[in-house]
């Protein structure tokens, strides 16, 4: 499944940016080691906006569900408690939200509901 936001694209639960890299091509500087404290705070912050709230609400479920590996460890682990806080709370942002979204808001959150509710039946069979 492909989900599209302004500034990122999630393809099969990996996402990437507008120029085709993923989170982890980002984590890097060129010759392979990790960034530095300095080079952390030199990156840009993502803009804010009601997407980027529901995306970071989605890598959260994601990274609970196992899909996506935690950013300090590497491991994937699943908690499927903590992944269904993360789904109920954009589904009652979503709620809370009705009537006050523009289309392509009302669009991208019933997306990543969809998926993510998907996600979690199937990781917890």
């Amino acid at each position: 499944m492909t989900i599209e936001g302004k500034d990122f694209v999630i393809k099969n639960g990996k996402s990437q940016d507008e120029s085709g890299k993923s989170e982890k091509e980002h984590g890097s500087r060129k010759d392979g080691t990790a960034p530095s404290q300095e080079d952390i705070k030199k990156q840009p912050l993502p803009e804010v906006s009601f997407n980027s709230l529901i995306f970071s609400l989605s890598s959260s479920a994601l990274l609970h569900l196992g899909e996506i590996e935690d950013p300090q460890s590497g491991a994937r682990k699943k908690d499927f408690q903590l992944a269904k806080h993360s789904i109920d709370i954009i589904a009652m942002l979503k709620e809370k939200t009705k009537g006050n979204l523009t289309g392509e808001e009302n669009g991208f959150i019933d997306n990543i509901l969809t998926d993510l509710r998907l996600r979690y039946v199937k990781a917890s069979k």
